[in-house]
């Protein structure tokens, strides 16, 4: 199967090697950035060739990746779902919601296998949270305390600035980076049903929130608070961490995909799962040539994206509104 990329930065780089640590049978066809000399980077270390134009990559292409900035998803979807392409768009899928679900039903009529890039669906870590929260012995979900900091990647480890473009990127750290987690209290929790959300920006890029704090309401009655925040301590890195109260149960997670996962009982029992007891989980990029291959299903696909943005789109709506509670 030949895997086209339409972007080669840094989102690029990391799903092409995932794709080589996957084992799937796979050659790197074409390659286009509007940076050329990434686009020649990306080739030299992949085997790509590349590309002087988009339609060349969709053209040589038996399925493709799309790795540009955000607001070029729409447009370069649309193309592959033309051409009958199997496709793997990164996420956010859109720069606003509105975009989102008209992506999802262009390849819903295109009837092609769709991906989208909330890989952490298949974190071991948090996979093993889902499945001590949802546990029988933890009883009735209380409370999420969920934190997801991040060093400012503008530029930062990604090399780029256009995260800091809202034209480019729609939003800041929610968006861009927190998508993920709205999707993985969903998946791993419960449905939201409302949220309140305060935003800031230190940083004085107009339309990018470096900080977001949300409160949310899941179904059940539960609540429980994101915050999410861009800062400058390079450092630190990146690190999500999470705690969650159940009635009889207590579940700590530390960072998005090795862990450690830890819990306490009410009864005195509870335990630590480390990286080696976690193992690496299934690679998503795998994943989906495996799916694309077979010309079926791939997970998750573009209605799981549209669902975050509509989680998104409400929390943006709250902190226009200053906090104001809104339904999701």
């Amino acid at each position: 199967m030949r895997i086209g990329f339409l972007g080669a930065g840094h989102i690029a780089t990391f799903h092409s090697k995932m794709l080589r640590a996957s084992g799937a049978d796979v050659v790197w066809a074409g390659v286009h950035d509007v940076d050329a000399a990434r686009s020649e980077a990306f080739a030299r270390a992949s085997g790509a060739t590349a590309c002087r134009t988009e339609d060349e990559v969709l053209d040589g292409a038996d399925a493709v990746y799309v790795c540009t900035w955000t607001s070029e998803h729409p447009r370069l979807v649309a193309a592959a779902a033309e051409r009958g392409l199997p496709l793997f768009c990164e996420k956010p899928l859109a720069t606003n919601l509105a975009d989102a679900r008209t992506m999802a039903e262009t390849v819903r009529a295109a009837g092609i296998t769709n991906q989208v890039g909330l890989v952490l669906r298949r974190s071991p870590a948090f996979l093993a949270v889902r499945d001590l929260v949802h546990d029988p012995a933890a009883g009735d979900l209380l409370t999420v305390v969920f934190r997801d900091d991040q060093w400012m990647p503008v530029p930062g480890a990604y090399g780029s600035t256009w995260r800091g473009d809202v034209a480019k990127a729609g939003g800041g750290t929610l968006l861009e980076h927190s998508i993920h987690d709205l999707d993985l209290l969903e998946a791993t929790l419960a449905p939201i049903v409302a949220v309140a959300a305060r935003s800031g920006n230190r940083h004085g890029m107009a339309g990018i929130e470096d900080l977001m704090v949300v409160t949310l309401d899941f179904v059940g009655g539960a609540t429980g608070t994101l915050t999410s925040i861009w800062h400058d301590i390079e450092p630190r890195g990146s690190l999500r961490r999470v705690e969650v109260f159940c009635e009889r149960r207590w579940v700590s997670l530390e960072h998005d995909w090795t862990g450690p996962v830890c819990w306490s009982d009410a009864d005195g029992g509870g335990g630590v799962l480390g990286e080696e007891a976690l193992g690496f989980g299934e690679n998503p990029d795998g994943a989906f040539v495996e799916a694309a291959r077979a010309q079926g299903r791939a997970w998750p696909d573009f209605d799981v994206g549209v669902r975050a943005h509509e989680v998104a789109d409400a929390i943006y709506r709250s902190a226009a509104a200053g906090g104001e509670r809104v339904t999701v």
